[in-house]
């Protein structure tokens, strides 16, 4: 089929009452499917059930070091939970801090300690005489927009490319020094899929921010969650040591996709001086965290293949959910001209771009039609997608079957919204 623009009135008229009709016989099917959040299905969270029985009564839950897992101290983590998410995260296990089973608190915790307290010796946010601002690569993660939103705090969007966030704007931006930071998800970016490159990463640590509490908030969130082969990026933290800035970054990770969501165990890495910073404040926090569920961890898994083995088992049960909604977008929308997608090598999205002024209508349609997926403009600060036209596709969830259908109603819902659109401009 030729591209709805180059469509005749009553061509696109006849297409138009057609897909009015497919339409219908979805809403009449009173479905109730969901494509709204990135969650594990059922059938991975039975991957980890095994590490229910790794620790029992009659386990030793003596750590490497001699530490007593059921009792207080350690408050940076077991020394082998350090080097399970280290190694996770490609980073040394002395420059990481476990922390419970959210790598989401942990942001939240950095930037509410920054505003009570400041950055190494910096003046705490709250006592600022102008706004506090920060960088936010679009499309992106509506929960790192709702942290900074809820602090008050001025985002700024900045255009995300095929190899990462537009780095011209980033360092022109950091030169003003109320920006405090920038969220970015470097490897399968939300909802990209994005990998930043190379010479994206080696540019973010050579940048020379204004402001000396300047951090970037480096979110490894699906740094091993391939759905083929691996893709490997430098180590930000070992580039910005290079570069003469090893004070720069905040690492985040998790295995809140790799185990269970509820129960995992998140960490930061950083540099010694950022981390001696943190656990100063942290003391005064807590005694030490779930050091149980630590030791639960390393021992289900035992190392990094282990860990390795276990994300192949959960690629093999999501890539063909990917590849059934790429595989309908691709048969459906090819050429008609009305959307670009994307077609991730890991992650947890798709991500889904329609014609300007579209992405609302798409969303409230499909909710007419039983299928819940994520708010339009929830991956722009505020809820403000300037162009109404991004919409985040999460396929994990729901069972194969109810994902493929999900996707050709989609489908069909952008073709019908399209065509109204164009139609009204003819």
């Amino acid at each position: 089929m030729k591209p709805y623009v180059e469509m005749s009135k009553e061509e696109l008229t006849a297409e138009y009452e057609a897909l009015k009709a497919s339409y219908q016989s979805y809403v009449d099917r009173h479905l109730s499917l969901n494509m709204a959040r990135g969650k594990p299905g059922s059938d991975q969270l039975d991957l980890s059930r095994g590490m229910l029985d790794v620790i029992n009564s009659a386990s030793d839950l003596t750590a490497s070091d001699g530490t007593d897992a059921r009792n207080y101290g350690c408050l940076d983590g077991l020394p082998e939970a350090k080097k399970l998410l280290g190694d996770m995260m490609d980073s040394d296990p002395e420059d990481v801090i476990v922390y419970g089973n959210s790598s989401l608190n942990i942001m939240y915790d950095q930037i509410a300690r920054s505003y009570t307290f400041g950055v190494m010796g910096n003046t705490p946010w709250c006592q600022l005489d102008g706004p506090v601002k920060w960088l936010c690569p679009v499309p992106g993660y509506d929960r790192h927009f709702g942290i900074t939103e809820f602090f008050g705090i001025e985002m700024i969007n900045i255009p995300m490319h095929e190899d990462g966030p537009d780095m011209d704007a980033v360092e022109a931006f950091v030169k003003d020094p109320a920006v405090k930071g920038i969220w970015c998800v470097p490897k399968y970016s939300n909802p990209g899929g994005v990998v930043y490159s190379d010479e994206v990463i080696d540019r973010f640590a050579h940048l020379q921010p204004a402001a000396k509490d300047f951090r970037i908030y480096w979110d490894n969130a699906y740094c091993i969650h391939h759905l083929y082969e691996e893709i490997d990026i430098p180590d930000i933290l070992k580039a910005c040591k290079e570069a003469g800035h090893p004070d720069l970054v905040y690492k985040f990770g998790s295995t809140s996709k790799i185990t269970f969501p509820g129960a995992g165990i998140a960490a930061l890495a950083t540099s010694p001086n950022n981390k001696k910073d943190i656990l100063n404040q942290m003391k005064h926090q807590t005694i030490g965290h779930d050091k149980l569920n630590q030791l639960r961890h390393v021992r289900f898994f035992g190392d990094l293949n282990g860990l390795k083995e276990h994300m192949k088992k959960h690629a093999d049960l999501i890539r063909p959910k990917f590849e059934a909604v790429e595989k309908t977008l691709n048969e459906q929308l090819g050429g008609l001209e009305v959307g670009t997608w994307t077609n991730p090598k890991g992650g947890y999205f798709i991500s889904f771009t329609g014609l300007d002024g579209t992405a609302q209508e798409i969303v409230a349609k499909m909710k007419e039609a039983g299928v819940v997926m994520t708010g339009a403009g929830a991956t722009y600060p505020y809820h403000k997608d300037p162009h109404d036209s991004n919409i985040r596709i999460a396929p994990t969830l729901p069972p194969l079957d109810e994902i493929a259908l999900a996707a050709e109603i989609f489908a069909t819902v952008v073709k019908l919204v399209s065509a109204e659109k164009l139609l009204a401009q003819k």
